[in-house]
């Protein structure tokens, strides 16, 4: 069964619902410039609050390697997720508690996802100027081969009338949703959030 992921957490109300509604995994965002930004006393009331209910994963955007280091100690995450031009050796030393995220536009990602270590790996709609959060989708065929090679986070777009789809046509490990279940940005939606859940979970 797939997993499930949402990103994009503001808050220990929208967290639990979450984790109430069968969310597998919590994104926090720590990149400053997001609309989805957790703040990290906030992202320590949640994990403290839930830990061992879901995996908590810190959402970075080309932060030192000493900035990632302090959050997670603060913080307490299980994990964290790369979503800038982070090097393959930033990814390598925090295995094997880490993953790239990688954009995909109109080209195969296959050779990116191989320059970089770990067996997880996170494909996202490429919006030029945006790391992520963007809404927008991509072709999810491009996807189907790296699923066979890594456990893959599909994001981009996923909302709950096309996740399904998405995960017949993928097969990934993981789908991963922030706008697409939201009332507004950083703002989680109960019913979306359920309606997402589910029909992650048809296929």
């Amino acid at each position: 069964m797939v997993h499930v992921k949402v990103c994009g957490v503001t808050s220990l109300d929208d967290a639990s619902m979450c984790v109430d509604l069968g969310v597998d995994a919590i994104g926090l965002n720590f990149w400053p410039r997001s609309v989805r930004r957790c703040e990290l006393d906030v992202a320590h009331t949640i994990v403290s609050a839930l830990r061992g209910k879901a995996l908590f994963v810190g959402v970075f955007v080309d932060a030192s390697e000493a900035e990632i280091a302090r959050t997670i100690e603060q913080v307490g995450l299980d994990c964290v997720q790369l979503h800038g031009d982070e090097p393959p050796s930033l990814v390598e030393r925090f295995l094997p508690h880490a993953y790239k995220a990688l954009r995909v536009a109109g080209d195969s990602p296959l050779a990116r996802v191989r320059s970089y270590p770990g067996d997880h790996v996170l494909l996202d709609a490429y919006v030029a100027g945006m790391p992520g959060g963007t809404g927008a989708t991509f072709d999810w065929s491009l996807a189907r081969e790296v699923a066979l090679e890594r456990k893959l986070t599909l994001a981009g777009g996923l909302v709950p009338s096309n996740v399904a789809e998405a995960v017949r046509v993928v097969r990934p490990y993981c789908v991963d949703t922030a706008s697409g279940v939201e009332s507004s940005p950083g703002v989680k939606d109960r019913e979306l959030v359920m309606r997402f859940v589910e029909a992650a979970r048809l296929v």
